[in-house]
């Protein structure tokens, strides 16, 4: 129940944060010291803990972008078998709360990473800033609120292309990218503005989000009409964390109450998974969910209310006129994305986060896109854990989207 479990825990943390519950605010300030505000070293970081233990040979990288955060990046070179990869590289990015553990939580056979480094593809594994090993900046502390002053607009502008870059510098080839999630919004969003096109041979999109006007998640939807998140911001809480002890300690004590089925609760959340592997939950929890902007939260309540896919909305005319010179914020135009980009897109039936109504209205944009170059793969059954934690997902997911990069 993995991806279950982090937005069960999101809703937990939206409520206890909302009615005051962490009340310990203050933030510690130091001199800048890059030992203490990369946590872990690299011996420590997710090659040791999580590919190597699988047998794979695994490296790790920093990424260093524009605006000073230092990302880390894992690659893996080559599959267990030892053959190294004689495939172009491929680039996984992330969703929501997430950090590349999450392409590795199930076995090697069921897990994306595993299983295209195993078919001769150069797998590098990405890391959003504010996760457990992209905490690194080159003059500010992540207890410093500053560290936070990010939407998903910033992953866009920074975080993409950085990694991107690094990627296509040190492998000297175009890359084929799979998202997931936020993943696929931040990709969408880049296209539209004809970024990373010299890099990038192909895309892989599941769950595609661009709209999200229509989702089904109640509790998600009733989270962005409270605005929550932004009283959370207003409060000065700029990291959202979803696994503050307040929200876990609550999460305990709600599910242990027999009245309370927290599988429903999940459900509301995320839509009825298929085919998640439910005893691979404690392993999840060993690395997920992790931290984000508050004012990521924002940005994504935000696309909720207003049914826009568009840049961070200050509030008001003069503050979008600040940072934009214009009163609204800039829209991200999907029928802007090059037409001969080659994307596979896949979403399921069930899904309440990428709801099907709203991925039409994302097809719709494309629809003048060269016929040849987007491929769609829908699956009824489907929600939104599935597409990364499915046990079938090689068959129903990663085979097809192995035989779309084979084409490019």
């Amino acid at each position: 129940m993995a991806c279950t479990i982090t937005h069960i825990v999101l809703a937990v943390q939206l409520c206890v944060l909302a009615v005051g519950a962490r009340t310990n605010l203050d933030k510690q300030s130091s001199d800048f010291n890059l030992s203490k505000i990369l946590p872990l070293v690299d011996e420590d970081g997710i090659c040791n803990l999580v590919v190597e233990k699988q047998g794979y040979v695994c490296q790790e990288h920093k990424v260093i972008t524009k605006d000073g955060y230092i990302l880390s990046l894992q690659r893996i070179p080559e599959g267990r078998a030892g053959k190294a990869a004689n495939k172009i590289p491929v680039l996984l990015q992330h969703g929501l709360l997430m950090d590349a553990v999450s392409w590795m939580i199930n076995s090697p056979d069921e897990s994306l990473a595993f299983i295209l480094a195993d078919n001769g593809f150069d797998v590098w594994l990405a890391n959003t800033r504010g996760t457990n090993y992209s905490r690194g900046h080159t003059s500010v502390d992540p207890n410093d609120p500053s560290y936070w002053d990010w939407s998903w607009d910033e992953l866009v502008a920074y975080d993409l292309p950085a990694t991107v870059q690094y990627v296509h510098d040190q492998t000297g080839q175009k890359l084929h990218y799979v998202g997931h999630s936020l993943g696929t919004l931040i990709a969408f969003a880049a296209f539209s503005q004809e970024k990373l096109l010299n890099s990038i041979r192909s895309a892989a999109l599941l769950s595609p989000i661009a709209y999200l006007a229509q989702m089904s998640s109640f509790l998600a939807k009733t989270a962005a009409d409270a605005f929550i998140a932004e009283d959370l911001y207003w409060l000065g809480i700029k990291e959202f964390a979803p696994r503050g002890e307040a929200a876990v300690k609550l999460l305990e004590d709600i599910c242990k109450n027999p009245e309370n089925n927290c599988s429903d609760l999940m459900t509301s959340f995320t839509g009825p998974n298929c085919c998640v592997n439910s005893s691979k939950t404690n392993d999840f929890l060993d690395h997920e969910p992790q931290s984000t902007a508050t004012k990521n939260m924002i940005h994504l309540a935000q696309m909720i209310r207003q049914g826009t896919i568009a840049m961070y909305d200050y509030g008001s005319a003069d503050e979008n006129n600040k940072h934009y010179g214009q009163p609204t914020p800039p829209v991200y135009n999907m029928s802007s994305i090059p037409k001969n980009l080659p994307l596979f897109l896949s979403y399921g039936g069930q899904d309440y986060l990428s709801d099907v109504d709203d991925v039409k209205t994302l097809l719709n944009a494309l629809k003048d896109h060269d016929a040849d170059k987007l491929l769609t793969q829908y699956r009824e059954d489907y929600a939104h854990a599935d597409f990364v934690f499915g046990e079938n997902a090689k068959q129903v997911v990663y085979d097809p989207l192995m035989a779309f990069f084979k084409l490019q």
